[in-house]
């Protein structure tokens, strides 16, 4: 099993400080382990604990890919609409592609696209529907335009040594990498501090939650030397506020969700984004 270097990374790049590191919280809701916080930056994380790559192969933690799910098909449509610079005419792999909703979807608009995942089953369904879909990034032979990786860094036990290994892959003078991450600085946890989100949040995978500073950070000491980071809001009001009401997620798949018109909706999205606290970072790289 990897070891992680997590912390060993922040530590390095400055994102965290020795002296400003506190236990966050005895457990995770899947793991008796610790989470870390630092009282300066805000980033948390988890230290010296990788739950392994055969969880990944076997995904039995994950909703069977042809299963519908609300939130992937959200996701998949706002990708699809706002990334289209990055994937229309351009040689596109998607890192850590889970069952490929993106890649089904932007496949015949790219000049290529292939994913990489280690789930097997994944891989299967993606090579049987004619989407090249690789076990590692070791066997992509030929550079590429663009390279996204959708809720998949803060999965990695080494993630500087696999972002070094990313921007070796693309372009050096077009590439790009599209990363997402949760915002360490999310709503629900820095300003509303809801114990119940944050209890439910914390998961043994998510082995650091970002702000925006270390995640330019750790692009930057990748070898990236653009970088643009921006906020995007996943989860809607009704959402949050089924968490403050009840302590529970799915208020956006509910009743509730009847109140939110697309004008409520942009406008609350933009309220946390000015703020710095909206739950998702999306950054843009360039090598």
């Amino acid at each position: 099993m990897a070891r992680s270097k997590v912390r060993e990374s922040l530590e390095s790049i400055g994102a965290i400080l020795p002296e400003s590191v506190y236990q966050y919280s005895s457990r995770t809701r899947d793991r008796e382990i610790p989470v870390f916080r630092d009282s300066r930056t805000g980033v948390i994380f988890i230290d010296e604990f990788y739950v392994g790559d055969l969880e990944y192969r076997d995904g039995e933690y994950r909703q069977d890919a042809e299963i519908p799910d609300f939130e992937d098909l959200a996701d998949t449509r706002r990708r699809v609409s706002s990334m289209k610079p990055f994937y229309v005419g351009k040689n596109v792999i998607d890192f850590g592609c889970g069952g490929g909703s993106f890649l089904r979807s932007i496949d015949r608009d790219a000049l290529s696209a292939a994913g990489v995942e280690l789930q097997e089953s994944f891989r299967e369904s993606l090579n049987r529907d004619g989407i090249k879909c690789l076990q590692s990034t070791l066997q992509i032979t030929k550079e590429v335009d663009t390279i996204f990786a959708f809720h998949v860094i803060e999965h990695l036990p080494d993630p500087l040594a696999s972002l070094r290994d990313l921007r070796r892959l693309l372009n050096p003078l077009s590439g790009s990498l599209i990363v997402e991450v949760p915002n360490a600085n999310d709503f629900l946890i820095s300003q509303l501090g809801c114990q119940a989100f944050i209890d439910h949040t914390l998961w043994s995978q998510h082995l650091v939650l970002h702000t925006r500073d270390s995640l330019r950070r750790l692009l930057q000491a990748s070898g990236f030397s653009k970088v643009l980071i921006t906020g995007v809001q996943r989860y809607s009001l009704a959402n949050h506020l089924t968490w403050l009401a009840s302590g529970k997620p799915g208020g956006h798949r509910s009743s509730l969700a009847l109140i939110e018109t697309t004008t409520l909706q942009e406008a609350y999205e933009s309220a946390l984004a000015s703020q710095d606290q909206t739950d998702t970072l999306i950054a843009i790289a360039n090598p």
